[in-house]
């Protein structure tokens, strides 16, 4: 009996120090240095390794030209968020919100900001996530807390804009969950249609889809422990936190995209949403794109599906001196 307890100790206490290990590795805010292991990480547009369109442009250049405000929230629980907003040339009751991924910022969605801005003449606001850029928080949400952030921008733009403001929602990736989850929450009318490029269905599906495919571990019980691990130290569960169940409430349209290579947030996931939505939806499926790669592997294409979709949900912007 005596070999049975020091057995179990030690293993409870291998399980206890590998959850805190693993929440360190993907939760806790830092350098995530395991990604560039990832056998399905191409050179894309959804992170720090957005360089693919730069080979036409510099976006970050482009950012900096447009001398975007810097905007500040404080989140619910305490935190300040920092957003970049960019007015429109031409004054306009049209903005996108450009939610970015995971370990990533607001400047690297600096090309998708240029499309909205100078081809759909949009207003851009870019947030840091909690956890990440400038914003505060000393841990990573994968989209959960932040749809209570993004509520926040939401009123933000309406002050700022003005209530007749129309509101597109844009994500890639954690970012694309992150929209995803913000549509089923009690939305004002201000928000028109969402736009989500990649996203996974839950984080408890894609953390234990990555820990088979990168350490091929199974899900239990670690990624059980580490959830609970998560909800101790920064207030949610890896069940709870789910882009599949948000969806199922959704009551805009949306266009969801995925590339049909990916293999880090696996392309079966978004034919999961996709069914799981109930509201006026589009698919589409770039060819060849691996994550976050959409863009980048068909821009003409990308920009104009992008387009004719806004067409279908937006009014047309009064001309100044209109009532």
């Amino acid at each position: 009996m005596k070999a049975i307890a020091i057995t179990a100790a030690v293993l409870t206490g291998t399980l206890i120090i590998s959850s805190l290990y693993f929440y360190n590795l993907a939760i806790a805010r830092g350098p995530k240095e395991f990604l560039s292991r990832s056998p399905d990480l191409q050179r894309g547009t959804s992170g720090e390794n957005s360089i693919s369109l730069e080979r036409t442009f510099s976006p970050t250049t482009w950012l900096d030209s447009q001398n975007p405000a810097r905007w500040e929230i404080q989140s619910d629980d305490g935190l300040k968020l920092v957003g970049l907003f960019i007015p429109a040339s031409t004054p306009t009751n049209r903005t996108v919100i450009c939610a970015h991924g995971y370990t990533s910022q607001s400047r690297h969605m600096a090309q998708f900001a240029r499309f909205f801005h100078e081809k759909l003449g949009f207003n851009v606001l870019l947030p840091d996530a909690r956890g990440h850029g400038e914003s505060e928080g000393d841990y990573i949400g994968f989209g959960w807390h932040e749809r209570k952030d993004y509520l926040l921008w939401i009123q933000r733009i309406i002050e700022e804009v003005g209530e007749d403001s129309q509101i597109v929602l844009f994500g890639i990736s954690m970012g694309g969950a992150t929209v995803m989850m913000v549509s089923g929450e009690d939305l004002p009318p201000q928000v028109k249609a969402i736009i989500e490029d990649c996203g996974y269905t839950s984080v408890d599906a894609q953390l234990s889809y990555q820990l088979s495919r990168m350490y091929h571990l199974p899900s239990f019980p670690l990624l059980n422990t580490t959830s609970l691990v998560t909800k101790l130290k920064a207030g949610y569960s890896f069940s709870e936190a789910s882009a599949l169940e948000q969806i199922k409430k959704n009551k805009l349209p949306i266009l969801f995209i995925h590339g049909a290579e990916d293999w880090f947030v696996p392309v079966s996931m978004v034919y999961e949403l996709y069914e799981a939505c109930p509201s006026e939806k589009e698919l589409y499926i770039v060819e060849g794109a691996g994550h976050g790669a959409a863009y980048g592997q068909n821009p003409e294409e990308y920009e104009r599906r992008v387009a004719d979709f806004l067409k279908k949900y937006l009014e047309e912007t009064p001309k100044e001196g209109t009532a």
